[in-house]
């Protein structure tokens, strides 16, 4: 029996905005995929913390407002609580000279708009998958 996948999805910092963040959770929800949602204006840490009490397999998070910066300190969060296993995606609007960051700090993706709902929904099936068969 293959075992749901679950997603925690969140906006960090000052970041209010969740519209594209809603419109991505109902398409996991539609593929199949448990999705927790945080709410706005979380902490890194805040974050980690509800990753490890839920024992999500991918964390989504949403950037509209620059406040993707915040993620290599959920990325740290995330290996000091044992978590670096936790697949991690961004997306959102991020200047092309913060990919190369996001990446460094450990992401696995990034969605900018315009990415395809399906091709979001097989990345998040694909690689969870894959690292549980790692």
């Amino acid at each position: 029996m293959v075992q749901n996948i679950r997603v925690l999805m969140s906006t960090m910092g000052l970041d209010g905005h969740d519209r594209g963040l809603r419109v991505v959770a109902s398409a996991l929800k539609n593929g199949g995929i448990e999705v927790i949602y945080t709410g706005h204006y979380q902490t890194p840490e805040q974050v980690a913390e509800v990753a490890l009490q839920e024992g999500v397999d991918a964390i989504g998070i949403s950037s509209l407002s620059y406040d993707h910066v915040l993620v290599p300190k959920l990325m740290d969060r995330l290996k000091e609580n044992g978590l670096e296993n936790i697949l991690v995606v961004v997306g959102g609007v991020i200047p092309e000279g913060d990919i190369k960051m996001l990446k460094d700090s450990g992401v696995a993706e990034i969605f900018l708009p315009g990415s395809k709902l399906e091709d979001i929904v097989s990345f998040y099936k694909e690689e969870v998958n894959a690292r549980r068969l790692s």
